[in-house]
């Protein structure tokens, strides 16, 4: 029998990893009907505490209190068994298995050894008819969107009987649409009883799901306090500690010479239809020209093809001056090109790396970092610490695996090495996704430093706003074309956003 859970306490939560204090005496509570949202920057130790409490780790002290009795949580069995369910912020769902078997996956059949996917089916629609989850048992996952996957793994908790759910940042990976249909989803299970642990770092979404918030800041709990009594920009204060302003380019951009130059490019998608027809732009060195757009309309490839690791079909890239058209990633390196690559963690690092063999890694075969074919060690660490201490790169030390960073400090380890290489062009795809408030106000500010130290940076983002502040120019993409490229002073949110549906005319 699952534990129906009225109320959860966690009292003076202290949590230690070799030369990191996780957490630091850390008390929350969330009651039934209640969404608790837990903000704090990266690394401020949101996932560990919510990692104790579904029994991935064990505290170093303090205690967990379901409705008013202490439980030992030893295993996500033991979560599971008092009712504790969680989402994870990557997935752990089997691709090739249908949504059904995936939710069966390790669960007791109730026909014993034969597995009645049937039964199993049926409990899915009752579970997504009552809670608005619109799954379909039969499909495959690896069929299944980004957000339908996350609505499996909503189902696959609450099959297991969940009655409180933890939400480690849901909606990281969605599209704005995406985004906004789930905080409805939360606020309906809300009203049918469900306490649900919302953990995040998006002040707008935890203004609109939460009935409280608690704050944590290096570990430490900064604030608990009721949604409606505070406001996004009080929020943010609590989260780093200090107030913040945006980020916003000043002056206008040097006349300098041309640094890239895109002719007529057509680019193949994964599936060998046209991905980019036709695109041309120029870039100039000290000007950062915004690429705006939904995702899905040629800007992976975009960036792909100018870092080389994408073929063009047509058309003809120039970079520096040089043609660089199907050139080796190694080959544009060298020629003078940064990337910052949309996904931080296996394209930008090799997570199993430490955090000095992914600092050098461009540059390792060269001086001083090699001396012929060996290795200068006490380069690279003085280097590689130089690095981690100018970029503010929190990491337990210069041997921690690259993988057991956050999201924020893997990508001021990528920003350490590409900017400090000196390249003539920075490609940024996405810098701030994931980011929370501090992170992303120091990704924005090392650009417009780029700038001003004269590179020219072609960056792409879904956020306007963000593109409006931080752009010379703005070029807008749409089914693989570039609808328009116009002064940032000539364009507004709705301008762009006519141009992003591909409607050209009434912009113009």
């Amino acid at each position: 029998m699952f534990t129906e859970i009225k109320h959860l306490e966690m009292r003076g939560i202290t949590k230690r990893f070799p030369g990191v204090l996780a957490n630091d005496d850390v008390s929350i509570e969330v009651r039934a009907g209640e969404v608790l949202a837990l903000l704090g920057e990266n690394g401020a130790g949101k996932t560990t505490l919510m990692n104790i409490l579904y029994g991935l780790y064990q505290p170093d002290s303090g205690e967990i209190r379901v409705n008013g009795r202490a439980v030992a949580i030893n295993s996500p069995r033991d979560a599971l068994g008092l009712g504790i369910g969680m989402v994870h912020q990557h997935f752990m769902l089997v691709p090739t298995l249908t949504v059904a078997e995936n939710v069966a996956l390790g669960m007791p059949s109730p026909k014993g050894p034969v597995l009645d996917l049937k039964a199993v089916s049926e409990k899915i629609k009752q579970i997504s008819s009552a809670y608005g989850l619109a799954v379909n048992p039969e499909a495959y996952v690896w069929q299944l969107s980004v957000g339908e996957q996350q609505r499996v793994e909503i189902v696959k908790a609450l099959y297991r009987g969940a009655s409180l759910l933890v939400l480690d940042e849901p909606t990281a990976v969605l599209t704005p649409q995406e985004a906004n249909e789930f905080i409805a989803l939360l606020r309906n299970m809300a009203a049918q009883g469900r306490p649900i642990i919302f953990i995040s770092h998006k002040l707008n979404e935890v203004m609109a799901v939460s009935d409280r918030v608690t704050v944590l800041r290096d570990g430490k709990v900064a604030a608990s306090v009721k949604t409606m009594e505070t406001s996004p920009r009080e929020l943010a204060r609590m989260m780093v500690g200090r107030e913040l302003a945006p980020c916003v380019r000043e002056g206008k951009c040097s006349s300098g010479k041309v640094v890239l130059e895109l002719k007529d490019v057509w680019v193949s998608s994964d599936k060998g239809s046209p991905a980019l027809r036709g695109v041309s732009l120029e870039l100039r060195e000290g000007e950062i020209v915004g690429i705006a757009g939904v995702s899905g309309n040629g800007q992976k490839e975009l960036t792909e093809v100018i870092s080389g690791l994408r073929k063009v079909t047509r058309g003809q890239i120039l970079l520096n001056g040089k043609d660089i058209t199907n050139s080796t990633p190694d080959q544009i390196l060298n020629q003078g090109l940064g990337y910052i690559p949309e996904d931080r963690l296996h394209v930008g690092t090799i997570p199993s790396f430490t955090v000095w063999e992914n600092l050098v890694l461009r540059d390792h075969h060269q001086p001083p970092y090699a001396k012929s074919i060996f290795l200068q060690n006490q380069a690279i660490r003085t280097a590689s610490a130089s690095l981690v201490s100018n970029y503010g790169v929190k990491t337990p030390g210069l041997d921690t695996p690259t993988g057991r960073l956050s999201g924020g400090n893997i990508q001021r380890l990528i920003l350490a090495r590409e900017i400090t290489r000196c390249p003539v062009v920075l490609v940024a795809a996405y810098p701030i996704r994931g980011l929370d408030i501090g992170a992303t106000e120091y990704v924005h500010t090392k650009l417009l430093e780029a700038r001003e130290n004269g590179m020219g940076v072609l960056f792409v983002s879904e956020d306007l706003e963000e593109i409006l502040n931080l752009s010379d120019r703005v070029a807008v993409m749409y089914e693989g074309r570039m609808m328009k490229i116009l002064p940032a002073e000539e364009a507004d949110e709705r301008a762009l956003g006519l141009l992003m549906a591909g409607i050209c005319e009434e912009a113009s």
